[in-house]
C-alpha cells in the first residue's frame, strides 16, 4: 500500500535526521585534538546580533594542540576570548592583538572518561530518538483504515529492522568516537 510506503519512508528520514544530529553533537566533544568544529555553537555579540563565532572569523588548526581565531575586525577579539570562556569549554583564550589562539591542553585520564560519558549520553538521546520515531510510526501505521492485515504485519517489522540499523549505525559511531577519545 502506497500510505504504508509513505510512513517507512518519512521513519527513514527522521531516523537520519537523528544519526546527522548525533554525529554533530559528536563533534563537538574534544578528542585531544585541536579542530575548529570544537567552537561550533558559541555565540558572540556582533554589532548587536548574536552571531556564530565562525561567520565573524576564520578558525584554523595549524597543529594538533592549538586553534588560531582570526576575526574580520579586531575590534572583536575581546567579545571573542569572553564569548569561549563562557561557553565553558575549558578552553582558555589568549590573544596577540591580531587572533585569538587556543592552546589544546592534553587531556588527564579523568578527563578522557568524562568525555566517554558525554558520548554514552549523547549516542543515548539519539537511540530515544530512533524508538520514538519507530513508536510514532508504529502508532500511524495502525490508524491505517482498511489495510491488510499482513500488509501492516510487515511494515511493522519493517520499522523494526530500520530502527535495528540505525541504532547500529549510532552504536558504531559511538565506538568510533570513544577510541578517539581514548587514543593517547
Amino acid at each position: 500500500m502506497e500510505e504504508i510506503e509513505l510512513y517507512l519512508d518519512d521513519a527513514k528520514d527522521r531516523m537520519n535526521k537523528a544519526i546527522t544530529h548525533v554525529g554533530h553533537e559528536l563533534t563537538k566533544i574534544r578528542a585531544g585534538k585541536a579542530n575548529p568544529s570544537m567552537l561550533d555553537g558559541i555565540l558572540v555579540p556582533y554589532y548587536g546580533a548574536m552571531s556564530p563565532l565562525n561567520q565573524i572569523a576564520s578558525i584554523t588548526s595549524p597543529d594538533p594542540r592549538s586553534l588560531f581565531i582570526k576575526p574580520w575586525e579586531k575590534s572583536h577579539i575581546q567579545e571573542i576570548e569572553k564569548a569561549i570562556m563562557a561557553a565553558n569549554l575549558g578552553l582558555t583564550p589568549q590573544n596577540d592583538g591580531q587572533q585569538v589562539i587556543i592552546n589544546i591542553p592534553m587531556l588527564t585520564e579523568e578527563r578522557r572518561k568524562q568525555l566517554v560519558k558525554q558520548v554514552h549520553q549523547e549516542c543515548e538521546q539519539g537511540k530515544v530518538g530512533i524508538r520514538a520515531v519507530r513508536k510514532e510510526t508504529n502508532e500511524s501505521l495502525k490508524k491505517i483504515k482498511g489495510a491488510p492485515e499482513d500488509d501492516l504485519k510487515n511494515a511493522e517489522e519493517n520499522v523494526q529492522k530500520l530502527t535495528d540499523e540505525f541504532i547500529g549505525k549510532i552504536d558504531a559511531l559511538m565506538k568510533k568516537k570513544e577510541a578517539e577519545i581514548m587514543t593517547v
